[in-house]
């Protein structure tokens, strides 16, 4: 019988290394692991330790900057600069309008316009967004949701005039519309016409992008909402299971779609808690894929997950402080293991960030990566007493949360997620958590530095900040303007007219449809509306 250790050696041995000094700075040689023999292995099952068995020894995580503002030529400029500052992964942000599939010159639009990330309303503005950029030799991640499915569509069609095949692009559209329902509110459809899109996008790239992650099951935005670190864990997971048993009922067997799930934490600053939890997420979905799912291949158990800094953890007060608290949040993710990070800058809790302030927390992960050493070795901090009872205590309390779920759904996570959603449970325990962490900081029980304690400094002069104006909002609104002036409107009108038909068969994968229109110049707006007219509108019974 084949010993943990001796199947991490062999699997480590297959892998490539690095170009790197495996040396303490006093010379001292570094195990790639350590630990009993006998014990977990990174890259065995399951897999609390790292999902490779080489980890960072063979390739460091993606630096994945999160970039969005303006225009897209605004947008495309910033890529530019965060990949000659050494950024090797694009991460995009999409305005209000974008998000909720609204266009641009859409009256509820006004004021919001390229604010809050990059305004993108037809393909024109994602062949600007990417312009120069070549999308077969950089990963890209898009953080959309309601409107996931047009996004995606406009991507591909973008990528393909530019030469580069669906098949080549490699990335991960985030695509997680549950816990839009749950936490962040940018919902659009009802959640079982919602998941119906979702359900497209993982048959599409299943079938025709094998390097694309159809979803990023995200609690990142779970924890913004205010949820404890176990609730985001068990949250995210639990939204996993839904989106697994989702495609198993549209007949697609777990190991064809499975690998190309992924995940997306927050890291908080509650050092050894945000490590326990990513260990304890690795443990669980490895588990449940295998026993309750019957997945088989490896990659279908391996969770591999982005994470960004917690971005509700910054302050408006000393804002300089926000370096030390994002470089914290940072090293928890890696020795957490993430295979890809994100680290806010200094300046977002009062605008987007600069361009200085973006390359500084960019160079943040490369102190981390190349200064610090803690690279070398996978799962550094297993075995230690405090983080394996840490680890432990987030999954007793995850599955607590996976059996209340699933007996809302009469044994179903995915009916459960719905349910919980529909029934507000969801968001009244986020709501319940997010009161109870504020009512500690207001009794000063949780002491926040330039907040609630040590507050000189607090009236220093503010630093430079990034402005989007009404004359940036403008050239949006002109660049649609001739976009629409120039297109087919017949072609238009064909192309809507086929996507509300075929949207009314739920058995039709709208993602064709999708990409013609795309090619078509449709605004999202008008595929929103058209979809909307099919499927309806969402609106959200509030919690008093």
């Amino acid at each position: 019988m084949v010993t943990p250790r001796e199947q991490w050696q062999q699997a480590f041995d297959a892998s490539p290394t690095r170009d790197a000094d495996f040396h303490t700075m006093s010379g001292v040689p570094l195990a790639p692991v350590y630990g009993p023999a006998e014990g977990e292995h990174p890259g065995v099952y399951p897999f609390t330790r790292g999902p490779y068995a080489s980890m960072y020894r063979s390739k460091l995580w993606t630096m994945r900057m999160f970039a969005g503002f303006g225009t897209a030529d605004d947008t495309n400029r910033r890529f530019k600069e965060i990949i000659r500052s050494g950024g090797d992964g694009l991460s995009t942000a999409f305005d209000m309008p974008t998000l909720l599939g609204l266009d641009s010159d859409d009256e509820m639009s006004l004021g919001e316009v390229g604010r809050c990330g990059v305004a993108i309303d037809t393909l024109a503005d994602m062949e600007d967004l990417y312009a120069g950029i070549d999308l077969g030799a950089i990963t890209t991640s898009m953080t959309i949701n309601s409107p996931a499915a047009p996004i995606l569509a406009m991507f591909v069609a973008q990528a393909e005039k530019a030469g580069t095949p669906r098949a080549r692009l490699g990335g991960t559209l985030q695509n997680d519309i549950l816990k839009e329902y749950q936490a962040q509110k940018e919902f659009v459809f009802p959640p079982r016409q919602s998941m119906r899109l979702v359900r497209d996008t993982i048959r599409f790239t299943a079938a025709e992008m094998p390097r694309w992650h159809s979803i990023s099951i995200s609690g990142y935005h779970i924890r913004e909402a205010g949820s404890t670190a176990a609730e985001e864990l068990a949250f995210t997971l639990a939204n996993g299971f839904a989106y697994v048993e989702l495609a198993m009922a549209a007949g697609l067997p777990i190991d064809t779609f499975a690998p190309r799930l992924s995940f997306f934490f927050n890291a908080h600053i509650d050092f050894f808690e945000e490590i326990a939890k990513y260990r304890a997420a690795r443990r669980i979905w490895a588990r449940w894929l295998r026993e309750r799912y019957g997945a088989v291949a490896e990659r279908s158990l391996q969770l591999r997950f982005h994470t960004q800094t917690a971005g509700v953890s910054l302050t408006a007060q000393q804002p300089e402080v926000n370096i030390v608290r994002t470089a914290i949040e940072a090293l928890a993710g890696v020795l957490g293991g993430t295979q890809s990070l994100h680290t806010n800058s200094m300046d977002e809790a009062m605008a987007l960030p600069t361009e200085a302030s973006a390359r500084l927390a960019l160079r943040t992960q490369q102190v981390i990566a190349y200064e610090t050493n803690v690279a070398h070795v996978a799962d550094p901090l297993g075995g230690s007493w405090f983080v394996e009872s840490l680890t432990d205590e987030m999954e007793r309390q995850a599955e607590e949360i996976f059996a209340h779920l699933e007996e809302l759904g009469g044994g179903s996570l995915l009916e459960g997620c719905i349910k919980g959603i529909e029934d507000n449970w969801f968001q009244g325990r986020i709501a319940d958590s997010a009161f109870e962490l504020e009512r500690k900081m207001n009794r000063g029980e949780r002491i926040v530095v330039g907040v609630n304690r040590f507050t000189d400094g607090n009236d220093s002069v503010g630093m430079d900040l990034l402005e989007i104006t009404n004359a940036d909002e403008q050239r949006q609104l002109q660049r649609l303007g001739a976009v629409r002036a120039d297109r087919s409107q017949a072609g238009v009108d064909a192309v809507l007219a086929r996507l509300a038909t075929e949207a009314a068969d739920p058995e039709v994968n709208l993602m064709p449809c999708l990409v013609d229109a795309a090619n078509a110049y449709v605004s999202l707006g008008e595929i929103m509306r058209t979809l909307g007219g099919v499927f309806g509108r969402y609106v959200e019974v509030p919690v008093i």
